[in-house]
């Protein structure tokens, strides 16, 4: 296991400590829980970008045909 000194402002901080607190975890368990989701989070993000490239816009639309026209439902519908 690796560390690293990050600095945070005063506020980010102390709202990491009571968040800790609040979860009965270590300062240190709340940040890498927390830097580990970020990343996740971000793959996910970019491999929905990287497969919205591979894409084709006129297909997805050509879903819509597959629609039936029907009337919307009562308060259903655009102003």
């Amino acid at each position: 296991m690796s560390s690293y000194p990050l600095r945070l402002p005063d506020h980010v901080l102390e709202e990491a400590r009571r968040a800790a607190a609040e979860d009965n975890v270590s300062l240190n368990q709340l940040l890498s829980s927390l830097i580990a989701d970020g990343i996740g989070h971000r793959r996910a993000i970019l491999a929905l970008h990287r497969r919205a490239e591979r894409g084709d816009p006129a297909a997805a639309l050509s879903v819509l045909d597959k629609v039936p026209a029907d009337t919307p439902d009562p308060g259903d519908t655009i102003p």
